[in-house]
């Protein structure tokens, strides 16, 4: 019998260690995957300007569709970028500079699937005659933690501004913001000289929010509410008792029944009743998931205005 246990403990023992030393290897395989990540980019003439489309879609190597965000690079610089959608692809629209490029999309990654870099794309971009500017941004994905900070470089580049007759002011603003959260640029307006060519920057900086809990209620607050009440329900009781003696006092103490209900009535429904009482309200926090924001860079001159944009993905956990 003992022989048998001490088979059994052995038995036992070495199928832990194989399960210890499975284990590891099981988790690496369910880490991460391989992803493959392909793109394409029409472009078009649009007053002058070359737009481009460009087409993301990422798949991990079981087929499935990969989530995220995904970066679009030229010559290595990115540009924009984008939410995946829930079939892993994404659009991205992207204003393009006189002279060849050379896109890639870049895909970040998430907890299940690995980077993955797209194959290059050659277009084209045309000259234009009139002044305008390219907004882009770097780096174009961002990753948060609830509560936490992020900064953005955004980019204004000139364009043609040989024609400009006097000085163009860019306004920078954001929009597609999940909610707890929000974004500002330091500094906001830019100034375009004329035959400027280097490239402005305004740093964006993105806030989100961690969730709070209340606060203890205020220990001096049921005092305060006792401090009222009981000298008024006293001062009740006692006209009550002396109407049948003094009918006068009938109409004194409805007049004083009135005013105390009234007088915690108000106070009950005051906000500084309820702080102390209930203490400050929870602050939800910034709903988790991959956002595409819109970074919109707008100048006008009185007369026409001319509006650039383009996009970032930013990953709350």
């Amino acid at each position: 019998m003992r022989g048998i246990v001490c088979r059994g403990l052995r038995l036992e023992l070495v199928a832990g260690i194989g399960i210890a030393l499975a284990m590891p290897a099981l988790a690496l395989a369910a880490q991460s995957l391989p992803t493959q990540a392909t793109m394409t980019a029409q472009t078009r003439d649009q007053s002058g300007r070359t737009q481009a489309t460009v087409l993301v879609n990422v798949n991990g190597e079981d087929g499935l569709p990969a989530t995220g965000g995904v970066a679009i690079s030229d010559h290595g610089t990115q540009l924009a970028g984008a939410a995946l959608n829930a079939q892993g692809q994404a659009s991205i629209m992207l204003a393009l500079a006189a002279g060849d490029h050379s896109l890639t999309a870049v895909y970040t990654g998430d907890a299940t699937h690995q980077p993955s870099v797209s194959p290059v794309a050659q277009v084209q971009g045309q000259a234009s005659t009139t002044p305008n500017f390219l907004v882009s941004v770097a780096p174009a994905t961002l990753s948060l933690t609830a509560g936490q900070t992020g900064t953005i470089i955004a980019s204004v580049t000139p364009q043609n501004s040989s024609a400009l007759l006097a000085p163009m002011f860019v306004t920078l603003s954001c929009s597609g913001l999940p909610d707890q959260s929000s974004c500002t640029f330091t500094p906001e307006n830019l100034e375009i000289l004329p035959s400027a060519t280097a490239p402005l920057t305004s740093s964006m900086v993105i806030l989100t929010q961690a969730a709070s809990s209340a606060s203890a209620v205020h220990p001096h607050s049921n005092s305060v509410a006792w401090a009222i009440m009981l000298p008024g329900a006293l001062g009740l009781g006692g006209l009550a008792w002396g109407v049948r003696r003094r009918p006068w006092l009938q109409r004194l103490s409805l007049l004083a029944l009135v005013g105390l209900v009234t007088s915690l009535g108000a106070t009950a429904c005051a906000p500084r009743y309820d702080y102390f009482n209930h203490g400050p309200p929870t602050n939800p926090a910034t709903p988790s998931g991959t956002y595409t924001i819109n970074v919109t860079a707008q100048s006008s001159n009185g007369v026409t205005a001319i509006t650039n944009s383009t996009t970032m993905a930013l990953t709350v956990q």
